[in-house]
């Protein structure tokens, strides 16, 4: 189950999963972009039977009702589940609403809890499970003028963490996949919000950004859906509770 699959790191991400023999389900709003990616998906890999459902991840309640439902109709346990949920907007958290934080707290950690609830009980049935989140390195370094992201995903990452210690003895994995600047919508918007407040052209936004990571150049998303493709594979069995960084080196600590 791979949330946020229907572009970007998620979409990279069922690909690589499919490729390696999952049989995937995609989560995401749009249920026309979904059913698209699922044709895609099972043109490309029939043993993928890839299905979909789609809710708000706005909503919990709505995601909530909407992944129990998929889940009666559906049989068989869900393994892997890969939280991913487009970042808030950025800004100062000093100059940040409460209803910003309660927006992004509902979406990122209220919403993979309901997710990770949802498919726990297959998983321990299974003796077998990786819960996946992706978030951002921010939760090692806090980035400049993503206030309400560095705060949130903070959570997630301590979320992550305390079920890594509950979920271990039961064959349960839940690591955090972080992504540094990566050739993605959302990168997209970042870059063009650092344009309108410094006057400068998307390729001096973009430069000045690459200035700062040792391999010179942004990720694709596939580089990062390698990294969450293997951490749910049977070989990171043994792998549990890390962050590990998908950022060419930027982030300045271990």
């Amino acid at each position: 189950m791979v949330c946020g699959s229907s572009q970007g790191i998620g979409w990279a991400a069922s690909w690589a999963l499919a490729e390696m023999g999952a049989e995937l389900i995609l989560c995401a709003r749009n249920p026309e972009r979904l059913q698209q990616r699922c044709e895609e998906l099972n043109d490309a890999f029939p043993l993928a039977k890839a299905s979909y459902w789609a809710a708000d991840f706005q909503k919990p309640q709505e995601v909530e009702r909407t992944v129990q439902k998929y889940l009666e109709d559906h049989q068989g346990p869900v393994h892997i589940l890969v939280n991913n949920t487009g970042g808030p907007p950025g800004g100062p958290a000093n100059a940040a609403g409460i209803e910003e934080f309660e927006r992004a707290f509902q979406a990122h950690l209220i919403c993979n809890h309901v997710l990770a609830q949802a498919v726990l009980g297959g998983m321990k049935a299974a003796g077998y499970g990786r819960i996946i989140n992706v978030i951002s390195t921010s939760v090692k370094q806090p980035l400049p003028n993503l206030g309400v992201s560095n705060t949130v995903r903070g959570a997630v990452a301590n979320w992550s963490k305390t079920l890594a210690n509950e979920l271990g003895e039961f064959g349960i994995t839940v690591n955090n996949v972080l992504p540094g600047a990566t050739r993605t919508a959302r990168l997209e918007s970042i870059l063009h919000k650092k344009c309108e407040q410094m006057g400068i052209s998307m390729e001096e936004a973009s430069a000045q950004m690459i200035k700062a990571i040792p391999a010179k150049r942004f990720a694709e998303p596939e580089e990062v859906a390698a990294a969450i493709a293997f951490l749910a594979s049977p070989s990171a069995g043994y792998i549990n509770g890390v962050n590990l960084p998908v950022d060419g080196g930027r982030t300045g600590s271990l």
